[in-house]
């Protein structure tokens, strides 16, 4: 800000538009919705897997939670910079992941920098998902989290962790995360299928009830996210 060579009187004509200004466009980005996105990676998996599934989310977190989050998701590939404008990603698929050592900086980057991580297992994706975040964070292993950790208990409560949406190999649910520097920046949702059970009725036919569990879950870790880990 340049304002050498203005007398006092206008110094702080300046200095007050200036505030004014400042006030109004952070008034303005406070009114801005929010938007999240889904990851798009390289390997051959399917990570357009569940098209209705953060559409479906996103309306129901609108209206039963209050958020303000943009109706219409991004897509964002793991080694751009635009990954930086979503607070959280969504991740999904039956098959193969790769990243390269440049997308693996920029996801290691954008998740110690505030960034979260939401892997969803559609059937199929641990092996090879596991051994491409090991590049991201070589030094940090998933671990299972607890049942009284705070996702599990937002506005709704799971006492049981995750809800079992689809039966795959009959396995319990479990929810896994990486945590840095004390924050947990990835949660992986596995033998659980979250992301089919926010899709239109009519792609999967779950009950009510079963699709009602898995968005309130969807719900809790986007609450746990903009909360700031609470």
């Amino acid at each position: 800000m340049i304002i050498e060579g203005l007398t006092t009187k206008r110094k702080r004509g300046f200095l007050t538009l200036f505030l004014a200004l400042l006030m109004t466009a952070t008034a303005f980005r406070c009114m801005a919705q929010t938007q999240i996105a889904l990851l798009k990676y390289n390997g051959g998996g399917d990570w357009y897997a569940n098209p209705t599934s953060l559409s479906n989310l996103i309306a129901f977190c609108n209206a039963d939670a209050g958020m303000r989050l943009a109706a219409d998701y991004a897509i964002v590939e793991a080694g751009s910079s635009d990954l930086f404008n979503y607070p959280f990603v969504h991740m999904t698929g039956h098959g193969n992941v790769t990243f390269s050592q440049q997308e693996a900086q920029n996801l290691r980057q954008y998740l110690a920098g505030g960034g979260f991580l939401h892997i969803d297992d559609n059937y199929g994706m641990k092996d090879f998902i596991v051994p491409q975040m090991k590049k991201v964070f070589p030094e940090l292993e998933f671990v299972e989290l607890p049942f009284d950790h705070p996702l599990y208990h937002q506005k709704y409560d799971f006492p049981d962790g995750l809800p079992k949406i689809h039966e795959h190999d009959n396995l319990p649910p479990r929810g896994y995360g990486l945590i840095y520097e004390g924050r947990l920046v990835c949660f992986f949702s596995w033998e659980c299928d979250l992301g089919d059970g926010w899709e239109d009725a009519d792609v999967h036919n779950d009950s009510p009830a079963t699709r009602q569990k898995a968005l309130r879950m969807g719900q809790n870790l986007l609450q746990y996210v903009f909360s700031g880990g609470e």
